[in-house]
């Protein structure tokens, strides 16, 4: 996907959100975070790193800690490596206004990763163990997914 429909939602002049237009991350371990966002509806956004950015989905309900727990996950534009450590109020007006806080952070190790299904291991200081995104139906404009926690 890349940053474009990332920067198309954002006015940078009115919003605290970062740009993306740092250089490459340092650092061991793929980045995992969790934000709590009070939106319009408080919803969990989750971030994976791959490519680059952290790949997003938007989870309605709290994150499941236990397997059994299913979560819809809808998923949304890549937002840059440096949205990871982003806290902060995003003003009224703009695209997703309201406050942004970090709900938990870690590292995840990919286990498998195609086309509608990604397994890995989260190493949160909140989340952790073996979770699955599968992605509802194999259209390629389908964005709903389901996050879970797997058994073991």
């Amino acid at each position: 996907m890349g940053l474009e429909e990332y920067r198309r939602k954002r006015d940078f002049r009115r919003t605290p959100e970062p740009s993306g237009e740092g250089g490459p991350r340092q650092g061991p371990g793929r980045i995992y975070v969790i934000q709590r966002h009070h939106a319009s509806h408080l919803h969990y956004d989750l971030r994976l790193e791959k490519d680059g950015v952290l790949k997003s989905w938007a989870i309605p309900k709290e994150p499941p800690d236990r397997p059994g727990v299913r979560r819809l996950a809808v998923q949304t534009e890549d937002h840059p490596i440096e949205y990871a450590d982003f806290e902060g109020i995003i003003p009224e007006g703009m695209y997703g206004a309201g406050k942004v806080e970090i709900w938990d952070r870690g590292t995840y190790e990919p286990i498998e990763e195609g086309e509608g299904k990604w397994t890995f291991r989260i190493n949160g200081e909140r989340l952790k163990g073996e979770y699955c995104l599968i992605k509802f139906r194999a259209e390629a404009g389908d964005k709903n997914w389901l996050f879970f926690k797997k058994k073991g």
